[in-house]
């Protein structure tokens, strides 16, 4: 048999895709291909129709894979027996992770637990504390809230080694959030080391530290903005721990990450995939073993509506799964109503059982990485990586994130990406379901429970141009 008997029937790489776009061709009818069928992201990353199927990529896993997410739901009710109660039900039906959100913190919406330690020890009266993570919401006195739960997990004789927590400690987000820090950025850099050097040697296996996106997300930062901001966080933690002399690869399992997840599944997917891919990067750079990015996903308060606010159960529960398939170690999902207030028993049980369903029913967890070779998601993962990159580049270039933020450059960029997102919308360009596309024609009434917003917080030495969340229904004057 000759070689040309062999070789007849096999097609030239990259035949099936020249076959397609010959019949995309033919069914666009002249029609541009670019306007037509390829999409841009906020960042200006490329996204095409069609993508083939990557090989000798790694598959990027959660912390423990062998287990389910972490399903963490919100405490912030400012009545703490109220709070109490919602707690005890919570893990009752399920919930595997408390967020505990206190006045003040930049992520409360308004809201939030009184800022005491009884307040602290009062909503965690009863829980099963070896059981459940309990996670301090980024905040400008979360570290002496840090010292209120060692003192409270004393008093209960439990062993914090043997516990999972998060402190939630963020310079960062809470100088971006709030516009102001209790102290100088000089002594905050000199004093944060000796300061966590006690939790190191208690042998917490928690989050000391936590990068946290959110702030800048629901402000209106880029996906690539929002990654590059928490690298340019933690680089920041470790600068300090090597000028203190203290070993880098103890602190680095201690550095945690938080970011908002949106209604862009396959968007949301890629940037928890790039989180872990870019905070091995920076491991590896600085010659430390890589430890695995601990990562806590919480669904987007900027994409939520005030108009017909059943439509934001939608979008919670699409990127929800996206957090899931994207491997977040924790997920904490908005409740629907929460552009109205503070939410209700009901709207919490949705937000609760969406995570539940999806673990329990749908057993999203029992794949590791289902994005794994995906021709368009790791695409879109190592694209993001490389617009992060640059963005911790720029960030590093102004002198590190906290005199980025001091000088205004972080949030001139955010203001800018709202700005173009905005004008987006209102040209009709994008749209919300519910809102701006098929908009309610009528107002229904929302429960919500009673509680008073609480006041900013005003102390301060460092202070800059804040960034507040803003929801887009609200930007673009779509807001009821």
């Amino acid at each position: 048999m000759g070689a040309g008997a062999l070789t007849k029937d096999v097609e030239p790489a990259g035949a099936e895709r020249q076959r397609w776009l010959a019949l995309a061709e033919k069914a666009l009818a002249g029609a541009s291909f670019e306007e037509k069928l390829v999409s841009h992201t906020d960042d200006a990353i490329r996204i095409e129709p069609l993508y083939d199927r990557v090989s000798g990529a790694e598959p990027l896993v959660r912390t423990n894979p062998r287990s389910p997410w972490i399903v963490s739901q919100r405490v912030d009710d400012p009545n703490v027996d109220r709070a109490k109660a919602q707690v005890l039900d919570d893990i009752a039906q399920g919930a595997t992770g408390l967020s505990l959100v206190f006045e003040g913190a930049p992520n409360a919406f308004g809201y939030g637990l009184p800022r005491t330690a009884q307040a602290l020890e009062t909503v965690l009266e009863g829980v099963p504390l070896n059981r459940i993570q309990i996670r301090i919401d980024t905040h400008p006195w979360s570290r002496p809230m840090a010292d209120w739960l060692v003192a409270f997990l004393s008093k209960r004789r439990s062993d914090p080694a043997k516990l999972n927590l998060s402190f939630g400690i963020d310079p960062a987000a809470i100088l971006a959030g709030t516009g102001r820090l209790r102290m100088s950025i000089e002594a905050l850099q000199e004093s944060m080391p000796q300061s966590l050097a006690h939790f190191f040697s208690m042998g917490v296996p928690g989050v000391l530290l936590e990068a946290d996106g959110r702030v800048f997300h629901n402000a209106g930062a880029t996906e690539a903005q929002e990654l590059g901001i928490m690298l340019a966080s933690a680089v920041s933690y470790l600068r300090m721990f090597e000028k203190a002399r203290q070993p880098l690869v103890y602190a680095a399992p201690h550095i945690g990450f938080a970011l908002s997840v949106d209604q862009d599944q396959f968007l949301s997917m890629a940037k928890v995939r790039a989180l872990r891919r870019l905070w091995a990067r920076v491991q590896e750079a600085c010659s430390i073993p890589n430890s695995t990015a601990n990562i806590h996903a919480e669904t987007s308060f900027r994409m939520m509506t005030a108009l017909d606010p059943e439509t934001n159960i939608l979008r919670t529960t699409i990127s929800c799964f996206a957090a899931a398939a994207g491997g977040a170690d924790s997920i904490s999902v908005l409740p629907h109503t929460i552009a109205h207030g503070l939410p209700a028993p009901f709207a919490r049980r949705v937000a609760r059982n969406a995570q539940l369903i999806m673990a329990n029913e749908s057993h999203v967890d029992h794949v590791a990485d289902p994005a794994y070779g995906s021709g368009a998601v790791e695409a879109l993962t190592a694209d993001l990586c490389e617009a992060a990159w640059a963005e911790l580049q720029a960030i590093e270039a102004e002198g590190g994130v906290l005199s980025s933020l001091r000088d205004g450059q972080i949030q001139q960029r955010v203001r800018t990406a709202a700005a173009r997102r905005d004008a987006a919308f209102k040209a009709g360009e994008r749209a919300i379901i519910g809102t701006t596309l098929y908009p309610q024609k009528s107002e229904r009434p929302v429960e919500t429970l009673d509680a008073e917003q609480r006041p900013a917080f005003t102390e301060g030495v460092v202070l800059c141009e804040p960034l507040f969340p803003v929801r887009i229904d609200q930007s673009i004057g779509a807001a009821s």
